[in-house]
């Protein structure tokens, strides 16, 4: 039978690379402890938030000297407030290769005004290590979400260096095994690879971006909300769970429920085979079809969290708006929702492989891929 209808569906349809699937044991009654209508001031807030600050170091193996805060805006804001505050005392190199990456660019560039060296690589590829002096301050992505291109190895970095490393690891914190001693400002947001609830980032910096904020005054105004320092000492009480602003308790909850079930499925371990699972499952699929290919060009850079696919079928007239239909239909069929490519990246698929995705589901939706990108073609071709 031509094209026949995929027997299996995926139990969870959600690949969405962000906000991200709930944990598999997700449901609205684990969140009943949370203290709502209570001051995040309050002792329970603050024990909390200290929990959740405590159990991120336990399961992502944090150094212990190492400060673990959590800060307003997602990790837009915790990333913008490493650039603020860390920025400015010797050169700037910025690396990007995908969106957001290329956004820290833009803030470093035209809003601090920074005289700063930009390397760049085209979507698919990543810039050259080896090229990088991290003898200046250094800021990139460890995984480019939009591109679904990541950092080789930790060896990409040395680990004798006199700059600091900004590194937004949004996207492969708990996917990731994190080389804490090349990293000095890093931050993620609860939304991604644990599948939490939005609007918190986490800013965590080693002993030597400490050093740095309480030597070094930055040139230009500090909006309170991004104020790390009082005094010249570090304000320590953002990591140790007094939080800048009011934060949601009920996400505070979530994000706890999330690091419960992440020790549950065997910590970081355990974490980073569910995702290498989940990539093995389209790398399978993507090597029994010649009409589709990884976004990313090498595969000791490709994502095993925000895995991006192009469909290289030389029939397919405008890439585009194929990609967006072939979407569309997935999404349609309840099989798929939310994996079109990022809105800046090259048309394709993207699909959110992290920990919180079961590998079954993974399985269960490449057959509809290759269902939607028949139809679509077959569509395409009567429309001609």
């Amino acid at each position: 039978m031509v094209n026949q209808t995929p027997a299996t569906r995926p139990a969870n349809p959600r690949f969405s690379s962000g906000p991200c699937a709930k944990p598999p044991t997700f449901t609205l009654d684990k969140l009943a402890d949370a203290p709502l209508g209570r001051s995040h001031r309050a002792t329970i807030g603050k024990s909390k938030l200290k929990e959740a600050i405590e159990t991120t170091r336990q399961v992502l193996g944090i150094p212990a000297d190492y400060k673990i805060g959590i800060v307003p805006a997602s990790d837009t804001g915790a990333f913008e407030m490493a650039m603020w505050n860390l920025l400015g005392e010797r050169p700037v190199e910025m690396l990007a290769w995908e969106s957001f990456g290329s956004g820290w660019v833009t803030d470093a560039v035209k809003q601090l005004k920074l005289d700063a060296k930009v390397t760049t690589a085209d979507y698919g590829q990543i810039v050259d290590f080896a090229q990088v002096d991290f003898d200046h301050d250094v800021c990139f992505t460890w995984n480019g979400t939009t591109s679904g291109v990541r950092v080789p190895s930790k060896d990409s970095i040395p680990a004798e260096r006199d700059g600091l490393t900004l590194c937004d690891a949004t996207s492969a914190a708990f996917a990731m095994d994190l080389p804490w001693d090349r990293l000095d400002a890093t931050t993620f947001s609860w939304q991604k690879v644990l599948g939490g609830e939005a609007a918190h980032g986490i800013l965590i910096l080693s002993p030597r971006a400490v050093e740095r904020l309480e030597s070094y005054t930055p040139p230009w105004p500090l909006p309170k909300i991004f104020r790390l320092t009082k005094g010249g000492k570090l304000i320590d009480g953002i990591f140790t769970g007094a939080t800048i602003n009011t934060p949601s308790m009920l996400c505070v909850e979530d994000y706890l429920q999330s690091l419960e079930w992440a020790k549950s499925a065997g910590g970081l371990t355990g974490l980073i085979a569910r995702a290498d699972a989940n990539t093995a499952a389209v790398t399978k699929f993507v090597e029994a079809h010649d009409w589709i290919d990884f976004l990313a060009e090498n595969p000791a850079t490709r994502s095993n969290t925000s895995v991006c696919l192009k469909f290289t079928d030389a029939r397919i007239a405008d890439g585009a708006s194929f990609a967006k239909a072939v979407a569309r239909r997935l999404e349609d069929e309840g099989v798929a929702f939310d994996i079109g490519a990022y809105r800046d990246a090259p048309p394709g698929l993207r699909i959110w492989c992290g920990a919180t995705v079961e590998t079954s589901d993974v399985e269960a939706l490449m057959p509809w891929i290759a269902h939607a990108f028949e139809a679509e073609l077959a569509a395409q071709t009567e429309a001609a």
